[in-house]
């Protein structure tokens, strides 16, 4: 399957030049890993085996991984899974961080029926761009130690909402377009899967991995800070160019009327205490192998279903869309080309078109 000399592995991957791929011993190992239960995880310090852990999300960006999870990667290969896509639907914060990166289930024998190509008819996607990737996920293996596995579970909502779930990757080969099927050997890596599911009582979030879900979860924009991590990290990690220009069009949430903006602060100063207090027990609580006990689950599900009630039931009407950019007073239109360059430069909006970004 792999060449031992490891030569068709560095002339496939696009890893930056100080983190080599994993070994082609580790590769053909994969094939014999098996899941984690993500709540009853153990890891083991002294293992010398490690994990292949898959990133698609701000886990891209070297400010995340490495700087605030503080993550140092054995080895690293960008890879495309056809049995996943990249969705933007997990729930996080109205007005301030609408949603986050997640993955979804794909049927990679018919790439151009599936549930995003379905969404992507809807008026409100097509204008996001997020439904436009038809070749899978991208994302980046990372080889790492059992116990950074831990660290990461733990970073990631300790277990709260994720299961561990294997899935095939194929290395990416060097250029700047992805191919549609991937042509090259596949290997097994780990990832956090957090399932969309109906919860098995209206309002909470399901008890087997899976998440609280929103009525549309294709409608809510990430925040530009959030896609930024993902820009970077995949410009960092050296995706292929066709991905990145994929990534640099996609469209954040912009605070484009005064009632979001001052709806952005009342909601915060409401709700952000008690954010930090959640941050702050899961520092004091959770036990070395990154998981929460249940009491402060069921805490962290009942403030979260808090938020987006009161976001549902009085702030969205009171104050106006706390997912969505709507149009501002003052907006004439947008330039769609200027928009792309500065996205792709990594800069902030244009004042003179604030107000019709991500329409």
């Amino acid at each position: 399957m792999f060449d031992s000399s490891q030569k068709w592995l560095k002339r496939t991957s696009v890893c930056p030049a100080n983190v080599s791929p994993p070994s082609t011993e580790r590769l053909l190992r994969s094939h014999d890993d098996r899941a984690f239960n993500a709540d009853t995880y153990t890891s083991h310090p002294q293992s010398k085996e490690t994990v292949l852990y898959l990133a698609y999300g701000s886990n891209l960006a070297h400010a995340t991984f490495e700087g605030q999870r503080g993550i140092r990667p054995l080895s690293q290969i960008a890879v495309q899974v056809p049995e996943l896509r990249l969705t933007f639907d997990l729930p996080g914060i109205p007005y301030s961080e609408p949603c986050f990166a997640n993955t979804a289930r794909r049927d990679p024998s018919h790439p151009t029926t599936t549930d995003s190509e379905k969404a992507s008819s809807n008026a409100y996607t097509r204008d996001y761009h997020k439904d436009r990737w038809k070749k899978g996920l991208i994302g980046i293996v990372y080889e790492v130690t059992a116990s950074d596995y831990a660290h990461i579970i733990a970073t990631e909502g300790g277990g709260s909402a994720y299961h561990d779930i294997l899935v095939d990757c194929h290395p990416i080969p060097a250029g700047d377009i992805v191919p549609t099927v991937p042509t090259t050997k596949p290997f097994r890596a780990h990832t956090l899967f957090a399932p969309a599911r109906p919860p098995p009582h209206e309002g909470d979030p399901p008890s087997d991995g899976g998440r609280f879900q929103r009525p549309d979860p294709s409608y809510a924009q990430a925040s530009a800070r959030y896609l930024k991590l993902i820009t970077d990290g995949a410009e960092e990690r050296g995706l292929p160019l066709e991905y990145r220009e994929y990534l640099a069009e996609l469209r954040p949430y912009t605070l484009t009327t005064q009632g979001q903006r001052l709806g952005q602060f009342v909601f915060s100063s409401l709700w952000l205490p008690f954010i930090l207090m959640i941050f702050a027990l899961n520092r004091m609580y959770q036990d070395k192998n990154g998981r929460n006990p249940p009491w402060l689950k069921a805490l962290s599900a009942a403030i979260f279903k808090g938020v987006w009630i009161s976001y549902d039931d009085f702030f969205r009407d009171l104050f106006g869309d706390g997912e969505r950019s709507v149009k501002g007073d003052e907006c004439e239109g947008e330039n769609e080309r200027s928009w792309r360059i500065w996205r792709r430069r990594g800069n902030a909006v244009p004042a003179d078109n604030e107000k019709c970004v991500g329409l």
